[in-house]
């Protein structure tokens, strides 16, 4: 069976000495006496100057600066919540209905909320959703290799960790194209 996104944080946790030389307290001890004060800053000085691997440094680092619950509690509640209150509180139904959709796919679908949108993972980030404006949600797809259609479009300079973009400004804009839409994204994320 499958480990859940904080069980998998916690065997990295647990086998952060043997692969990384520290325990995560000693090298939370090493950021809070760097100079950096950005995520980036911490993921460049634990990967260059001290050889610690991508996955690591990025725990490590996210842990520094969010405190040490990262991954339990109602973080992403709070993060999903701040996303859409006040002017894009009318985006919440797009955003539930996505989520739903995604959720109906399978349960390997693993929801991260960040300060300004949600990723969405498989084995790998497939999708992506964010308000981005008052009166507009946008939702990233990795479908690379796809020609855009309809209201498929090249995600371009917007986000480049997706490679196509769906704009939706209303609940009825999540039709069935863009939930196939999803579910090839889903799929090609294996």
């Amino acid at each position: 069976m499958a480990q859940t996104p904080d069980q998998q944080i916690e065997t990295m946790i647990a086998d952060m000495p043997e692969k990384t030389g520290k325990t995560l307290d000693e090298w939370l001890l090493v950021l809070r006496t760097s100079e950096g004060a950005k995520h980036g800053e911490h993921m460049k000085l634990l990967k260059e100057t001290h050889g610690v691997s991508h996955g690591f440094a990025n725990l490590i680092a996210e842990i520094h600066m969010k405190g040490r619950d990262i991954g339990r509690g109602n973080e992403g509640d709070d993060l999903i919540s701040a996303q859409y209150a006040g002017p894009k509180s009318a985006l919440k139904p797009i955003y539930d209905a996505l989520r739903a959709g995604l959720e109906s796919l399978g349960r390997d679908i693993e929801f991260a909320p960040k300060k300004a949108y949600v990723s969405v993972r498989r084995s790998k980030q497939f999708a992506l959703i964010q308000p981005s404006t008052k009166t507009r949600l946008d939702l990233g797809l990795q479908l690379k290799g796809k020609d855009p259609e309809g209201a498929l479009e090249l995600a371009g300079s917007w986000n480049t960790m997706v490679s196509h973009r769906v704009r939706l400004a209303r609940l009825e804009d999540v039709t069935e194209e863009v939930k196939a839409w999803l579910e090839e994204a889903y799929k090609n994320a294996k």
